[in-house]
């Protein structure tokens, strides 16, 4: 991390050519009824593409598209896993030949540094990777019973999945949905948010040239009142998966309830760093920037309350705020940058409305708070990382899910009031204890309400594990093995042998 602002060059990050196309049944289409929407540069503000405006009608389109694909008798549910799992091998590898076009589209779209950006295109790879690895390791068993027989299981899949990916990690997300599904043998209808659709169509893309059948992977562009919530709602959709914001994970069970949808939600956060005055504190303030800032805080896990103990406090202050002072914020496409703008100009209005609201509360600005002062830079949604400190749990900044680079220093006395603050939240999702003690960081891990925990470190989520939240912050566990349960049913067989 250098310095706070850099000189910009021309956003010119790749764009896809105007119009783009949805994936339906192996085809691109338009909507049904030929409208579009803008994709927007937020670095620059400019319109880079048209989508399709997708409604009830396309996702009608894309259901019977995939519900035909699913009931193929010689198609993708019925293959072979270890085909199936072969050819999610090929999808991985064609992700990873084409990660330069992907990124350059992802930072075009969203705005997210370019070094970012890339790191996110290997990490679909890998998800994919990983899954072509489970899609033959998905295991029922047999079941000693009390009458004379056999009793086994069967892991089948759901048949058609919908799945709502969100616009800060766009395509990473939606490998973290498609991976398990696919493997699983599901027929997916994929569904970007309105800001972010150019690499989910791609990705739609490259499953048909891997080899996926025409229907399986279906992309329905458009925003989440009509589309989505079509998604949600459909009687021929048998399980929805959405990552986003907590008031829309919430429609989503309300829409899904009418034909008892399967769902997993994966949403908002308002994650603790917790700082134990005995903690390598040198350590946490050059690496945990980072995990508040990082996508310009547009993150669900992002560590936007540090808890620290009041004997340290002083010291943290200080440390925090020169490394954020480091961070350097600036075009995206600068290889140097480290953070680039937010989604749009909307979205860093509402953050400096939170900034507002803060100084109001009678939280001290330490660092940040403004737009850079570079011209280069001034057409974008730019915003500098924000460090409050004099702030206290019952403050708005320290409650609500600001969703941009924004966190509160709040001080604590004991390891219990550290634990308190830290759960007194209607989220949890993860957080980070920084403790040389490990009993007390074991004890802190155990008592904290959050589904992923990481101690003297800020990296919770690895494709290997499961990842999801407590309280209002999801339903159900991505990654790892487990979100294979989330893409199956379980089917019990008895043999009599009586």
């Amino acid at each position: 991390m250098m310095t706070e602002q850099s000189t910009s060059k021309s956003s010119g990050a790749a764009a896809t050519a105007t119009p783009v196309q949805m994936v339906i049944g192996g085809e691109p289409v338009d909507a049904a009824d030929g409208q579009t929407f803008d994709v927007v540069n937020p670095a620059t503000g400019k319109v880079i593409a048209k989508a399709p405006l997708g409604g009830r009608e396309d996702v009608d389109r894309a259901v019977a598209a995939a519900q035909k694909a699913f009931e193929d008798r010689k198609g993708w549910a019925n293959w072979a896993a270890g085909k199936r799992g072969r050819t999610l091998a090929k999808f991985a590898s064609l992700v990873k030949q084409n990660s330069e076009e992907l990124a350059q589209l992802e930072t075009a779209n969203v705005g997210k540094p370019i070094t970012s950006s890339r790191g996110e295109v290997v990490g679909a790879s890998l998800v994919f990777d990983y899954y072509a690895g489970a899609a033959n390791k998905v295991f029922g068993q047999t079941i000693p019973v009390s009458k004379p027989g056999i009793d086994l299981t069967l892991r089948e899949p759901i048949g058609v999945v919908g799945l709502i990916v969100p616009w800060n990690f766009p395509i990473l997300m939606a490998s973290w949905k498609l991976g398990p599904a696919l493997a699983a043998g599901n027929a997916c209808i994929l569904k970007p948010a309105s800001y972010s659709p150019l690499t989910a169509i791609r990705l739609g893309e490259l499953a048909l040239e891997a080899g996926i059948p025409a229907g399986i992977v279906n992309v329905v562009t458009g925003p989440g009142g009509t589309a989505g919530a079509s998604i949600a709602a459909h009687p021929g959709i048998g399980k929805v998966a959405f990552t986003g914001e907590t008031t829309t994970g919430q429609e989503i069970m309300r829409l899904a309830s009418a034909n008892v949808k399967k769902i997993s939600l994966e949403l908002g956060g308002k994650s603790p760093n917790i700082v134990f005055a005995d903690a390598d504190l040198e350590k946490f303030a050059k690496e945990s920037p980072y995990s508040v800032f990082d996508n310009c805080g547009q993150d669900c896990c992002a560590r936007s309350r540090i808890l620290v103990e009041r004997s340290a406090h002083d010291r943290v202050v200080e440390l925090f705020a020169e490394a954020t002072r480091k961070v350097r914020v600036g075009d995206p496409v600068d290889e140097t940058t480290e953070v680039g703008t937010l989604v749009s100009a909307k979205q860093r209005d509402r953050v400096k409305d939170y900034i507002e609201i803060g100084l109001g509360e009678g939280a001290t600005l330490v660092v940040g708070g403004t737009a850079p002062d570079d011209p280069a830079l001034a057409d974008g949604a730019y915003l500098l990382p924000t460090v409050f400190d004099g702030v206290s749990n019952d403050m708005r900044i320290a409650r609500e899910e600001i969703f941009g680079p924004v966190v509160s220093i709040i001080p604590f006395d004991s390891e219990e009031e550290a634990l308190r603050l830290a759960n007194a939240t209607p989220y949890g999702l993860s957080g980070s204890i920084w403790s040389r003690d490990i009993g007390k960081a074991l004890r802190a891990a155990k008592s904290l309400q959050a589904g992923v925990i990481s101690v003297n470190s800020n990296s919770s989520v690895h494709t290997e594990a499961p990842f999801g939240g407590y309280k209002m912050s999801g339903i159900g566990r991505e990654l790892g093995m487990a979100a294979i349960d989330l893409y199956t049913e379980t089917k019990n067989v008895f043999i009599d042998l009586g």
